[in-house]
């Protein structure tokens, strides 16, 4: 049986990924390595920039338009529809909301994210 034994130990192939196999073999350097990381980790979430309030710049624009001595049907169809139908030939319009109440109308424009808010609002200003 022990000659048997030794043809099947000699036949099986021993495989063995090395880089597990290399950090099996060096534990205390695998821990160190470890700690380092997890150290340098800390130290860069702490030196991180932070700030409260961040400054977001969103692509709207907002049109205020006073016509005083109307209703709101009036402002709606003498002011809100023509201006939302010019502002929503503009190609980067991703979406309008309107607001028309006595003696005023709103119109809230939102562009695509990639836009330029300077260019959305000279090209609502141009429509």
């Amino acid at each position: 049986m022990s000659d048997e034994n030794k043809k099947i130990k000699e036949e099986s192939v021993v495989k063995a990924f090395k880089l597990t196999t290399l950090a099996l073999k060096n534990k205390n350097t695998v821990y160190i390595l470890l700690v380092l990381i997890v150290i340098m980790g800390i130290n860069a979430y702490m030196t991180l920039p932070k700030d409260s309030y961040p400054e977001v710049e969103q692509p709207m624009v907002y049109v205020g338009t006073p016509y005083p001595g109307n209703s709101p049907v009036d402002i709606e169809n003498l002011v809100t529809r023509p201006l939302e139908k010019e502002i929503n030939d503009i190609s980067e319009i991703d979406n309008i909301k309107s607001t028309s109440v006595q003696d005023y109308s709103t119109i809230i424009a939102e562009f695509d994210p990639d836009i330029d808010i300077e260019d959305a609002l000279q090209k609502v200003k141009d429509a």
